[in-house]
């Protein structure tokens, strides 16, 4: 790109879409597409997208906690739905367990009835 004989607004003007085509083809060779897979976000949403925007832009605390609240109420209202439409579906709450995986709970934590453990059969 010759940027020496820059000598009226007819030559700038070649020079600035020069330029303009050079970032073009530059973004266009190493931009990274996205794609959709089983691991991307599904829950994320406009909204989020905006959030972010908004902070980036400012780099605010303020706008940092309204992004991160946005956040937690666009996951558990997505993660809601989800449990719900599995629940419904199947008339069953164990068919949960594929979608969470089961965990192993402390033997302490495992049984209790009231806040109080459950250690013998009469107290089950």
């Amino acid at each position: 790109m010759d940027t020496t004989s820059i000598e009226d607004s007819d030559k700038l003007d070649r020079v600035i879409k020069q330029f303009g085509s050079i970032i073009n083809n530059v973004w266009t060779k190493n931009a990274k597409k996205s794609r959709i897979s089983k691991h991307s976000k599904q829950w994320w949403t406009e909204d989020c997208s905006h959030s972010l925007d908004i902070y980036r832009s400012s780099r605010s605390l303020e706008n940092w906690k309204k992004f991160k609240k946005i956040v937690k109420d666009t996951k558990r209202s997505f993660f809601d739905d989800k449990i719900q439409e599995i629940a419904n579906k199947s008339h069953g709450l164990w068919e949960l367990m594929n979608w969470i995986k089961s965990r192993k709970l402390l033997a302490i934590k495992a049984i209790t009835h009231d806040g109080q453990p459950c250690l013998t059969l009469d107290s089950l």
